[in-house]
């Protein structure tokens, strides 16, 4: 099969779902992604407070110093220093820590009560922040900021993967990419508006985290819970009912039946995460837990979405145009999500994850040759040279923002048998958050340290992960997340670990089944 082959599968029963778009469908799903403002709001806000003067000198005066005294220099390292990325890092530390605290709630008490409980916690971090009044301060409150994200990037995907119907997975979970994207600009946006608000300004930046949070927690009390959560708590009736009023139909025996086969599988299951490491789950833990969320780190995008403003400074654009800058790049991403909504369930995640990958190795050679021979000098970039990095820049996260971006969320969400998915997503979120960590740790480092070469180095990575998707990643577009286990069946590469003769799930296999494989 040329290149990991696509695979079709659609089983009898998925034939038979049936759905409409109705009100109570769409309350559930906006007030369930706003999980994603949070994430986003942490993204965008940190880059700009960091580049703040009144926050330098009150927290990390050197930097404020060498920031200063070298206005006229373009220098690569003027922000390196540890404790101020550990700022920006420790958020995600600590929810790399609390992820498996996490998968407890998510499974045993619901996907919902998750959501509620993020909020809380998102709430209480960002008081802490504009209220501190040392780096101890700061450091604590990141950390409850990175438990709340925890609950939300673990809960948040599952949430709307198990609500939407098969036909518009794809578009509904990028639900969560599209307001993390919106909590970037929006975050931006005020960094550039409070700017000249001295000297409490970032206060106010930090502490308007509260609000996306405040929102999340209203909202939490009165959506439900998913069907598929509801049957994995034994809440038959309940799940029904929910199923129904979701679905807009009282025709849903198919997908029930489903649901309630998946779930016999799922309470078979003492423990979700040694299941995990079975030959027949391979797939799902290489793929969707460890491959697709270090990936979507290693990217580099996410480096240009801490930093931008940090970066755009240290490459001689002023205080307010590395600012705009920021705010021009985020704009893409908004942009990018809202493509990938209208167009992943249509085109797949295979084609979005390739052609993107395409452009943003080209913008990244680019970026990283135009230093090379035009910046570190001494001398501030010119004006053509500083709109064609911005250009690039924008163009590498339009690609960015309608594939690793919001797929990287979507395909693990969608991959997991009910049995480990609880399980299956919080590995996702810890391994996410720990190359998130280290990003956020090390790039400043690594700018100092390479150079123009550490956007060459994304370049090459990204080279390896459009590899990684064009053998390994079959395409799972409009396929009912109960059955995507027999994608592995017919892979050319994972059949070898998934037999169809094994009842994979504790299922029967419906009969007929349609498998067809096309190159």
């Amino acid at each position: 099969m040329a290149g990991g082959g696509f695979v079709d599968v659609k089983g009898s029963r998925a034939d038979q779902y049936e759905y409409k778009i109705t009100s109570y469908f769409i309350f559930a799903c906006v007030i369930g992604s706003m999980g994603g403002s949070l994430f986003g709001y942490d993204l965008g806000v940190s880059g700009g407070v960091t580049s703040m003067d009144d926050f330098l000198k009150e927290f990390f005066p050197d930097v404020y110093n060498r920031k200063h005294h070298h206005l006229q220099e373009t220098d690569y390292c003027k922000y390196d220093n540890q404790i101020l990325t550990l700022f920006t890092s420790s958020l995600y530390y600590a929810a790399l820590i609390s992820s498996f605290g996490v998968s407890y709630v998510t499974r045993n008490k619901g996907r919902r009560i998750s959501i509620i409980c993020g909020s809380i916690s998102f709430f209480i971090g960002g008081l802490v922040n504009a209220a501190a009044k040392n780096i101890e301060m700061l450091i604590i409150g990141r950390c409850l900021l990175g438990i709340g994200i925890a609950f939300g990037n673990q809960s948040v995907p599952l949430y709307l993967s198990e609500m939407a119907p098969a036909k518009i997975r794809g578009a509904i979970n990028q639900l969560f990419q599209l307001t993390t994207c919106l909590g970037i600009l929006i975050a931006n946006l005020i960094n550039y508006g409070i700017r000249n608000i001295h000297p409490w300004g970032w206060r106010l930046s930090l502490g308007l985290a509260m609000l996306p949070a405040t929102l999340m927690f209203v909202g939490g009390l009165f959506v439900p819970e998913t069907p598929n959560s509801l049957v994995e708590q034994g809440k038959l009736e309940e799940a029904r009912k929910v199923l129904e009023k979701v679905r807009g139909t009282h025709n849903v025996d198919a997908e029930f039946a489903d649901l309630l086969d998946a779930s016999n599988a799922a309470r078979a299951i003492k423990n979700p995460y040694s299941n995990l490491l079975k030959r027949k789950n391979r797939p799902q833990l290489i793929i969707g837990s460890l491959a697709i969320p270090a990936f979507q780190q290693l990217t580099g995008n996410n480096s240009i979405l801490f930093y931008a403003p940090v970066i755009f400074q240290s490459l001689g654009f002023g205080s307010n145009a590395s600012l705009y800058s920021s705010i021009i790049s985020n704009g893409a991403l908004v942009l990018a999500s809202l493509i990938s909504m209208a167009l992943v369930d249509k085109f797949g995640r295979r084609k979005f994850f390739l052609e993107a990958g395409f452009e943003m190795i080209i913008t990244m050679v680019a970026v990283g040759i135009t230093l090379a021979v035009k910046f570190g000098k001494g001398e501030v970039l010119s004006k053509g040279i500083s709109s064609f990095l911005v250009v690039m820049i924008f163009l590498f996260v339009l690609a960015y923002g309608r594939s690793w971006g919001p797929l990287g969320w979507l395909v693990p969400s969608e991959i997991f048998p009910l049995e480990t998915r609880a399980a299956g997503q919080s590995i996702v979120v810890s391994v996410n958050m720990l190359f998130t960590a280290l990003v956020a740790q090390f790039f400043l480092k690594a700018l100092c340290g390479l150079k123009f070469g550490i956007f060459l180095l994304f370049a090459a990575l990204i080279i390896c992960m459009s590899c990684f998707v064009y053998f390994l990643l079959p395409e799972t577009k409009q396929i009912p997340i109960e059955e995507i286990y027999l994608l592995w069946q017919k892979h050319w590469f994972w059949k070898s670990y998934c037999s169809p003769d094994d009842n994979e799930n504790g299922q029967e296999l419906q009969k007929p089944t349609k498998l067809n494989e096309t190159a």
